[in-house]
């Protein structure tokens, strides 16, 4: 991939130019060269990334502000009845754009062909016309100013280079989005679902244009003499062998990354996804090196970007889980095909509500690391040491972070585990255990004077935090909160065992009865005998609940502005959506989807 100019033998490329120069019958500006016109086109391409994000830091920016205002005002304020009206303008936004799947109410549901392989899901409209926005800049400047009704030979060069031009300045937000540490994520307050959605977008378009690249060279070495001559090429002319072995990579990865192997062979498909990208950066570095293309100094970011992120995990690791006896994980077996996962850091590990973290268990599963929702985090002494703790220093070190997440068993490692704990005396594990985090927590419900959380099976996960973190609040003064609706849904009574302990922590919290209500749905009981209701602000029914009419009910009696959230399967998802855009112009009502697809 270069934008220099290679003869149509296929032989040997002389260097590329590099002093202005009319170019007849190209439709460029006097004094340009197409390699000047690709370079402008690579800044623009830049620029537009820089641009769109300087927007959307500036929206967070003003959401933040929003909300920290909202919060000041409703601490003294018990209604709030300012933020609870709906703006016209800003309801059919969210309505129309933000929060719409691009058809009918099908976002999150995913489209499945089995238990381990699906086609994925659809994007929201305002992702897909992001995407679709790209996508047509990338077109429109692949084929600008190229002179397609004038010489064959011209025009196929010229595609050529700026093709493989623009598939590595697309590298660089490629491999910025690819990152678990990518800053981003926190400057434009988009979760990290969102950047594997653009991440994944972003790598087709790097391969379709790689591809274009490769096939606009051969078709002008065919024109020029013929197609075997054009292969003979390849296997002969050391610069182009190595970028078509780069464009192969991004073809393989182009096809393995596709939803329904990415989901059903997930471990082998991370590994080689990894193994293909350095193949593509190393078949694409000696590409442009042989020659010392023009183009390389858009791929020398690509490397950093990619260790630099690497090298954060490691260090993550490393700090938060050697020394004072490593991390440890107490495994034990639930009902419902669940364990509940408890892992003691070796460090202290400050938490906040809706995070996540990644778990490596090297004796469950040796190098795969998977994200899970902490569901509960406890500071506690360690007292296990003979002496007394005698200063500062020695305090802290006796500091023990817990954190506790449930997982339910599905295939591969999490099925393994369950086994494993399944069939461990007394159903109790002990393996050691590293975590790397914690990521996420973007969203906190602090400025609503409304919180109503939604969370079907292992998905209460991420809201049972935000229950306590809020209760916590109330308590204290310190958040706009005022009502808290909890609504899970889960197919049997004895998944109640998942969050027990920590569930009975919250009921004896101070002031819980004046903000919480808990409303738990048994899709699937029994019988009649297994739903009883504990007292009147933690209720229980058979069935599935009517998220319209629950939303409803909540906002006649809405105090401030209301937020929604919801965890768990994709079907319930897109129906607390549809609800929550249903009720947009009837007071103001954000919505949180907190997803995590591959």
């Amino acid at each position: 991939m270069s934008s220099g100019s290679t003869n149509s033998t296929g032989g040997t490329p002389p260097p590329a130019q590099k002093g202005p120069a009319n170019v007849a019958g190209t439709g460029l500006p006097k004094g340009w060269t197409p390699g000047m016109e690709n370079d402008a086109l690579s800044h623009y391409l830049i620029f537009i990334c820089a641009a769109v994000s300087g927007a959307f830091i500036i929206w967070k920016i003003m959401t933040e502000l929003t909300k920290y205002v909202r919060t000041v005002t409703g601490l003294t304020n018990d209604t709030q009845y300012y933020f609870a009206r709906a703006s016209g303008k800003v309801s059919w936004f969210k309505k129309n754009i933000l929060y719409s799947p691009l058809f009918s109410k099908r976002h999150n549901r995913e489209f499945q062909l089995s238990s381990a392989a699906n086609m994925g899901t659809l994007p929201t409209r305002f992702q897909f016309l992001f995407l679709l926005a790209y996508l047509s800049t990338n077109v429109a400047f692949c084929v600008i100013d190229i002179p397609f009704d004038g010489d064959y030979t011209s025009a196929g060069k010229q595609l050529r280079n700026r093709s493989g031009t623009l598939a590595v300045v697309n590298m660089i937000p490629l491999f910025v989005m690819a990152g678990r540490n990518n800053p981003l994520i926190s400057w434009l307050g988009f979760s990290f679902d969102t950047f594997n959605l653009m991440h994944r977008w972003f790598g087709r378009i790097v391969a379709l244009e790689a591809i274009t690249h490769t096939m606009a060279f051969l078709a002008v070495s065919a024109h020029s003499k013929d197609w075997s001559h054009a292969f003979d090429a390849i296997w002969t002319t050391p610069f182009i062998l190595w970028g078509f072995i780069a464009t192969c990579a991004f073809v393989a990865i182009f096809i393995q990354a596709a939803s329904v192997s990415r989901h059903a062979f997930y471990e082998t498909f991370k590994i080689m996804h990894i193994l293909l990208a350095i193949v593509s950066i190393i078949g694409l570095w000696y590409h442009l090196n042989i020659y010392q293309y023009p183009q390389i100094k858009w791929l020398i970011p690509v490397i950093p970007i990619w260790i630099a992120d690497r090298f954060a995990r490691v260090c993550r690791i490393a700090y938060s889980n050697f020394g004072s006896g490593g991390t440890k994980a107490l495994v034990e077996a639930l009902p419902g095909n669940a364990c509940r996962v408890t892992v003691t850091m070796a460090r202290p590990w400050t938490f906040k509500a809706g995070q996540h973290a990644y778990l490596y268990m090297p004796a469950i599963s040796l190098w795969q690391s998977h994200p899970f929702s902490i569901a509960w985090s406890e500071e506690a002494e360690d007292l296990s040491d003979e002496k007394l703790a005698m200063n500062r220093q020695d305090i802290l070190a006796m500091r023990k972070t817990s954190h506790s997440y449930v997982i339910r068993a599905r295939t591969g490692m999490t099925q393994n585990l369950y086994e494993r704990a399944a069939a461990a005396p007394d159903g109790r594990l002990w393996t050691t255990c590293f975590a790397e985090g914690p990521y996420g927590g973007l969203h906190m419900m602090h400025s609503y004077g409304t919180a109503m959380l939604f969370a079907g099976g292992v998905g209460i996960t991420h809201q049972v935090p935000h229950v306590r973190d809020l209760v916590a609040g109330y308590a204290n003064g310190t958040v706009a909160t005022r009502k808290i609706v909890l609504v899970w849904i889960i197919q049997s009574p004895e998944h109640l065992e998942w969050i027990r302990p920590w569930m009975t922590e919250i009921l004896a919290m101070d002031k819980r009865r004046e903000c919480l209500r808990i409303m738990l749905f048994v899709s699937r009981p029994r019988s009649t005998k297994e739903i009883h209701s504990p007292s009147s602000t933690v209720q229980m029914f058979p069935g599935r609940p009517n998220i319209e009419t629950l939303l409803s009910i909540e906002m006649e009696n809405q105090v401030g502005a209301m937020g929604v959230s919801t965890c768990g399967p994709g079907a319930l998802s897109d129906e607390v959506r549809a609800a929550v855009r249903k009720r947009q112009y009837y007071g103001t009502i954000d919505f949180v989807d907190e997803a995590f697809t591959w």
